[in-house]
């Protein structure tokens, strides 16, 4: 796994009209096939071998954020949440304010010794510290985006703590997977989907899928990893490996193949199932046009929302892993 590349992506902002990430994934993906850029919708790229069946791989790209709706005298901003940020997290926590130029801010946060029973739980009840005072206006206005600052940090044992490894986690598999196997003769053609709008309502998925010719898809996504407060029967273990999925809404055949691949080929994985829905891309992609079957791959992740994610290295070792046998295979239908 190409860990510059994963700095690069979790770094870059990809948010609303901000497109950082996706120019990233862009540039690379272009080494290995057509790319067709759909902007709020996301990238697809094809390595076309010229064959009957084709197998979509798919991720979301976007990341959670915010956007400021009210702009004051004293500099201080009002933001409204862009996606599912965690509010427990956001008195003290640094980011950038994407204006006419990028300037740092910070969450407001009232001392201990001042604070009340009334904290903030919520982005709408926050407040952003810029230190413009009043120039603040003519830097920054209203629909504004606004993102965590946080730079990619290794811990030990081969884990990674940064921001927007939900999703850019997963788009880094599949751009290493893509060049893994570009160059090889492969039974099928491929399609690398990187979504938009996921954290919005799997907006992206919904109409990239649809404008997709293909015959299965795997959507890669992360999940919930382990931690001290979790229940062991909620979560994924960090280092586990690969989370597949097992749901009513995901097609069985794909999964057991998922499941076949890292048996032979003896590849770190684990068991995630669920009752309904996986909340992730899978759910559209698999009703899409008239159908389109689906298998689901996560990664383990720790702290979800929030600028300080973590995750194993080893479990996206494992994602590709995984990814490029089913691909050399020809898929499961």
């Amino acid at each position: 796994m190409n860990k510059e590349l994963l700095k690069k992506l979790s770094e870059a902002v990809g948010l609303g009209h901000i497109t950082e990430a996706a120019e990233i994934a862009k540039a690379e993906l272009l080494k290995y096939g057509t790319v067709r850029d759909f902007g709020s919708i996301g990238l697809i790229a094809e390595i076309d071998k010229g064959k009957e069946k084709t197998v979509m791989l798919e991720a979301h790209i976007d990341e959670v954020g915010f956007i400021v709706t009210h702009v004051f005298e004293s500099g201080f901003l009002k933001v409204s949440n862009v996606g599912g940020n965690d509010g427990r997290i956001l008195p003290a926590t640094p980011v950038t304010v994407h204006g006419k130029t990028d300037i740092p801010a910070v969450f407001s946060s009232n001392p201990p010794h001042l604070s009340g029973e009334s904290e903030v739980k919520t982005a709408d009840e926050a407040l952003l510290d810029t230190g413009l005072g009043e120039k603040a206006k003519d830097i920054v206005s209203p629909g504004d985006y606004v993102t965590y600052e946080k730079k990619l940090q290794e811990l030990s044992g081969g884990r990674v703590c940064g921001k927007s490894l939900d999703d850019r986690a997963a788009v880094a598999c599949l751009l290493e997977v893509a060049s893994r196997v570009y160059d090889k003769d492969l039974p099928v053609n491929v399609i690398f989907c990187l979504s938009e709008q996921e954290e919005l309502g799997t907006r992206g998925a919904k109409t990239a899928a649809f404008s997709i010719d293909c015959d299965e898809a795997v959507a890669v996504d992360v999940s919930f990893g382990d931690a001290p407060d979790v229940s062991p029967t909620k979560c994924g273990r960090l280092g586990g490996g690969a989370m597949i999925g097992i749901s009513p809404i995901l097609n069985r055949k794909i999964t057991d193949k998922l499941t076949s691949v890292a048996k032979v080929d003896n590849i770190p994985h684990q068991f995630e199932v669920m009752g309904g829905t996986t909340s992730t891309d899978a759910d559209v992609i698999s009703v899409s046009k008239d159908g389109i079957p689906c298998g689901l791959l996560s990664i383990p992740l720790r702290n979800m929302h929030t600028p300080a994610e973590v995750i194993d290295m080893a479990d996206l070792d494992s994602i590709c892993d995984i990814l490029e046998g089913y691909l050399l295979s020809g898929g499961a239908l």
